[in-house]
């Protein structure tokens, strides 16, 4: 049997959507067969886009199987889940994002099955010169407004638009009207949700020769129609150890994500866990290095996720590396 506290490494499942370009395989050497290659959904349980653990015990294996057998990898604050609560994944959009609106868990458990809304972070890896994003209304306008602009094209004078970087980060909430724009390369951690309803999308064809379907009545009744301020980049603080440092990016009531970052080339031990309460997972952003444990060692490199169980054994991390650290 394995040991239940060993981490695991995963691959994720991709997405060919139409906005999507290579570099996901192109930087990440992700190896999918997909072009383009839009998103890979590189911690999921969700049936949509599931990921499957690399190597162990467990070789081959979706993640969501795993944790119906183990739902103490969860932790003890999502007893009695046995998936995921969150979703991890990669965003390379060469083209713009269908303008589009996440509802709120208690909309979606009325409307969509019991479905979980979608509130969403972004993690900017790079983005092009003239990069943006979609993030609320430059001011507040009725539904009927909206609606005649939408059906006139002339939508896009209603949305705030905002510069974007690399190494920025953006909290998206449940209602809020977004849209990542072209040219940007974006790591994502959401609830364990694929409810997205779209509000406009420059009138693109998909493949099978139609205009994408949107969701403008549902996508209206979760919409906040007012105007939102302009995001602000949170001061950020670096806490500094022997051979790692780390910062909080975003906590809230579903994830709390850091940014850590290793170099132990002077040898320096970095040790890691995740306590009992809840799980985590480990996106490396940017460098490589190892992962080791009494049993055993995974080796991972820039694009590598991994998902460490509650109540974990004593990792050390060795490397020059970037981490989005996210716990559950």
């Amino acid at each position: 049997m394995p040991n239940k506290n060993e981490p695991l490494l995963l691959r994720p499942s991709g997405k060919d959507y139409l906005w999507g370009g290579s570099r996901l395989n192109d930087d990440f050497e992700k190896n999918i067969d997909l072009i383009p290659l839009a998103e890979t959904w590189e911690c999921s349980t969700h049936p949509d886009g599931p990921s499957y653990v690399v190597g162990g015990a467990f070789d081959g294996q979706e993640l969501a199987e795993v944790l119906k057998t183990h739902p103490e990898y969860l932790g003890e604050r999502h007893k009695g889940e046995n998936t995921l609560p969150i979703l991890i994944k990669f965003i390379d959009a060469k083209k713009d994002l269908s303008v589009q609106v996440h509802p709120t868990d208690a909309y979606a458990q009325e409307y969509e099955n019991e479905q979980l809304g979608k509130t969403e972070m972004w993690y900017v890896l790079d983005a092009g010169r003239d990069a943006k994003l979609v993030y609320g209304l430059k001011k507040g306008c009725t539904k009927e407004e909206i609606r005649k602009a939408i059906a006139d094209g002339t939508v896009m004078k209603y949305l705030q638009k905002v510069p974007i970087h690399k190494d920025d980060l953006f909290f998206i909430q449940a209602g809020t009207i977004h849209a990542i724009g072209a040219g940007a390369l974006v790591a994502e951690i959401q609830e364990n949700s694929n409810l997205t309803y779209r509000l406009y999308d420059y009138d693109r064809i998909g493949k099978d020769g139609k205009k994408r379907e949107l969701h403008i009545d549902k996508a209206l009744d979760v919409a906040n129609l007012h105007s939102s301020a302009e995001p602000k980049q949170p001061l950020r603080v670096l806490k500094y150890r022997q051979g790692v440092a780390s910062e909080l990016l975003t906590r809230c009531k579903y994830f709390e994500v850091y940014r850590m970052i290793v170099n132990t080339e002077r040898r320096q031990t970095v040790h890691y866990r995740a306590d009992e309460l809840a799980f985590r997972v480990l996106l490396c952003v940017n460098g490589c290095g190892t992962i080791s444990y009494e049993d055993g060692t995974i080796p991972f490199y820039k694009g590598d996720c991994v998902f460490v169980p509650a109540d974990s054994v004593t990792l050390t991390i060795h490397g020059q590396a970037q981490f989005l650290d996210v716990r559950g």
